[in-house]
């Protein structure tokens, strides 16, 4: 980890108001302390963007239209494309929760290419096509907008957005794992040692 461990009681007036913003929030529901854990410890010390992003965030984990199989599939894509360990694996468990399969997720984590079916596949192949060719072929939008509609795809590319914010935080700063946490990229991790 990149950043040295700072102590509550060490955060100026400003950063606290960032932390208690995430803790008092929806991500804190029965997960104590989470305001400094994850990419929430880097932008609780960096306040003004901190508050910004942690807003934007929960409108886009927590007040969209999408189908929380949807939002997952879309986001453990992001966590895979960029290697994010702890995107990825705080975010398979949410994905399998939503009943999306833990062999697709195996597959999309280990580089092939996974069996997703219906709006999951859809929901995939939207954000495969901005991560990897920065933006959404025709025929892919064109079913998007026909399954999802357009509130919903807007919501989608915000989400993919968002979460590359995520993941690019947490691997710039090397955040580590939580204990209990699966490692799903172990092979990046060796090379990075």
């Amino acid at each position: 980890m990149r950043l040295v461990p700072i102590e509550r009681d060490k955060l100026n007036n400003h950063q606290r108001t960032v932390l208690e913003a995430i803790e008092n929030g929806p991500r804190a529901a029965g997960r104590p302390g989470i305001g400094m854990i994850g990419p929430f410890g880097a932008w609780v010390r960096a306040p003004n963007i901190g508050q910004a992003i942690q807003r934007a965030g929960e409108a886009i984990r927590f007040n969209t239209s999408l189908a929380p199989n949807v939002q997952e599939v879309a986001i453990c894509t992001v966590g895979a494309h960029h290697r994010s360990r702890f995107e990825f694996s705080a975010h398979r468990a949410l994905a399998i929760k939503a009943g999306v399969s833990e062999q697709s997720l195996d597959q999309l984590a280990t580089g092939q290419r996974p069996d997703f079916i219906g709006d999951e596949q859809l929901s995939y192949s939207i954000a495969s096509q901005m991560l990897n060719q920065h933006r959404i072929l025709e025929d892919t939008y064109a079913h998007g907008l026909k399954v999802f509609g357009e509130t919903a795809m807007i919501e989608l590319v915000a989400t993919i957005g968002y979460y590359c914010l995520i993941s690019l935080t947490l691997n710039a700063f090397e955040i580590p794992l939580k204990p209990g946490m699966k490692d799903p990229f172990p092979e990046t991790n060796e090379k990075s040692q």
